[in-house]
């Protein structure tokens, strides 16, 4: 069963060595989840499952220690998704790749703020999942994660709209802004049925990262009965920001 769920945004950008110069427009970002991991904590799960958004070759799932880097932003900087000891090979390990890469960005993320609060409170796992995953699926996928009888924890990586400045990475779209008020709003208030019903084709249009994640949330979340609290809610460099708590 689902027990607690923290919705943190995805960006290179929220570890400061990447940002360098910018990084202190992100302090409240990183505040914000930071409290989120502390919500987790309080909730004393048997299990952390941490569930990002990733391209074809990063999709499925990560053990924990899987490890990942920042090299292809320019920043020597190593991460793992938790501690290694005791835990079988990762993905990359079992696939002859190089292990140091083998999380997909937004998990790569993931694991830095894990680091960097020193979560130690549960075992921690990693899936990654892409844009082409249908709703429904999604929502199956957020159902088989908290099957059983297990307290599990979800901790959920994605970013809003790519598209609400001109300077945006998906340049200025006017649905972005209402798309993303959508979101925040469901996110904040622990609205399982308004992400179930959130529209993939103008989520992808949007460029919004989150999308597929935030309806596995939604399917772990059904009949959990949780309440959602909204810790941050901004748009710089024109990408939507959402950080919010279930519990």
């Amino acid at each position: 069963m689902l027990v607690a769920a923290a919705v943190c945004p995805c960006p290179p950008l929220l570890v400061p060595c990447i940002a360098a110069g910018a990084a202190s427009e992100l302090d409240s970002a990183r505040a914000a989840c930071t409290d989120a991991l502390g919500v987790l904590a309080a909730a004393r799960p048997d299990r952390l499952v941490v569930v990002g958004p990733a391209d074809e070759s990063g999709r499925g799932p990560y053990p924990q220690g899987a490890r990942g880097s920042f090299r292809g932003f320019g920043v020597d900087l190593g991460v793992r998704l938790g501690a290694a000891e005791g835990v079988a090979e990762s993905v990359a390990e079992r696939d002859g790749s190089a292990d140091e890469d083998a999380l997909p960005p937004s998990l790569a993320v993931a694991a830095w703020l894990l680091e960097r609060t020193g979560w130690t409170h549960a075992p921690i796992e990693g899936l990654g999942v892409g844009e082409p995953l249908a709703p429904e699926r999604c929502i199956q996928v957020g159902r088989d994660i908290v099957a059983g009888d297990e307290r599990v924890a979800l901790l959920v990586m994605g970013d809003a709209s790519a598209c609400r400045t001109l300077k945006a990475p998906g340049y200025l779209d006017e649905r972005a802004a209402p798309f993303d008020a959508e979101v925040a709003r469901a996110l904040g208030t622990a609205d399982v049925a308004a992400l179930e019903r959130l529209d993939a084709d103008l989520a992808y249009e949007l460029k919004a990262s989150g999308r597929a994640p935030w309806q596995v949330l939604a399917g772990a979340a059904e009949g959990a009965g949780l309440g959602g609290t909204l810790l941050y809610d901004d748009a710089p460099y024109g990408v939507g920001y959402v950080v919010a708590t279930w519990s």
